[in-house]
């Protein structure tokens, strides 16, 4: 039976940012600017670019200029016009075509788990992707376009996978199974952050595209650790009841969440920006000497 096409993304966006403080006293982490656009913005270009229409965005209170950002901005753009910025100008509308952007909101921070499952209403009985927002990742084919194509050819729930180094596994979820060809997993087990005897070195990173069924998974769990309701609890039930999959997905992944993985995010795409790479260049060469 033909799956049907992810066409809703759920990206958790309710988080304090406290790792960086104080510039997220006031603004949402999300917004923080990778060269010139906010992170949360290259999530929903990417989320897009596999098909995706209807994002929504799982806030807590004082996250309304994430929306804002993606709404139209009747001043700025007459400001643009008037000014002659015309192309700066289709730009900004351009933001607010990217898709249909929507809020829930996250009342109490009990875990990404959580997190998903205060956007079941608005996903409805479908296939949809998860993004998280710290995770970048810069890929000549969208990484959650990577998934959704693996969900297109088997129907099962695909998860993002990317090796790390043996002592970095207990920041992440690690999942183990055996290989079903170069780049596919069949997921056996899954372990949350483990302190000890990780199953493997494949940790998961933030793009999920998973089954409506998941929505009864998280709603029957009781809390994993540190007391929230874990996205990676209800993925190993997933895995145990329908079949889950883990893809390596290609691309260079930035986690933008810690400062030095959000800096080296900037110079990587600002080496990107044909105006800026031969001064930076130039620059780099300079300081690291």
């Amino acid at each position: 039976m033909p799956t049907k096409p992810i066409r809703k993304a759920v990206i958790p966006a309710a988080g304090l940012g406290t790792r960086f403080l104080p510039a997220t006293k006031a603004v949402p982490k999300e917004l923080l600017p990778i060269v010139d656009t906010p992170t949360i913005q290259y999530i929903v270009a990417e989320a897009v670019a596999a098909g995706v229409r209807d994002v929504i965005l799982v806030c807590a209170r004082g996250k309304d200029s994430i929306v804002d950002h993606f709404d139209i901005a009747p001043e700025l753009e007459a400001h643009l016009a008037r000014t002659g910025k015309t192309a700066l100008r289709d730009q900004m509308r351009a933001i607010a075509k990217l898709a249909n952007v929507v809020t829930v909101r996250q009342q109490e921070p009990l875990g990404l788990g959580h997190a998903v499952l205060c956007a079941r209403a608005l996903v409805g009985d479908e296939p949809f992707v998860v993004m998280l927002g710290d995770d970048v990742i810069d890929a000549p084919v969208p990484a959650a376009k990577q998934l959704a194509d693996c969900h297109a050819r088997t129907g099962l729930g695909t998860i993002a996978l990317m090796e790390v180094p043996l002592a970095e596994t207990s920041a992440y979820g690690i999942a183990a199974g055996p290989a079903l060809d170069e780049r596919t997993v069949r997921i056996e087990r899954l372990v949350e952050k483990p302190r000890q005897d990780p199953p493997s070195r494949l940790a998961v990173i933030g793009r999920y595209v998973l089954p409506p069924r998941v929505f009864e998974i998280l709603e029957a769990l009781p809390p994993g650790v540190g007391g929230e309701i874990q996205l990676t609890d209800a993925l190993a039930v997933l895995a145990r009841e329908e079949g889950l999959l883990g893809y390596r997905f290609e691309g260079q992944r930035y986690d933008a969440g810690d400062r030095l993985g959000y800096l080296k995010a900037n110079v990587a795409f600002a080496l990107k920006r044909p105006e800026l790479a031969g001064p930076l260049r130039g620059w780099l060469a300079e300081v690291i000497r």
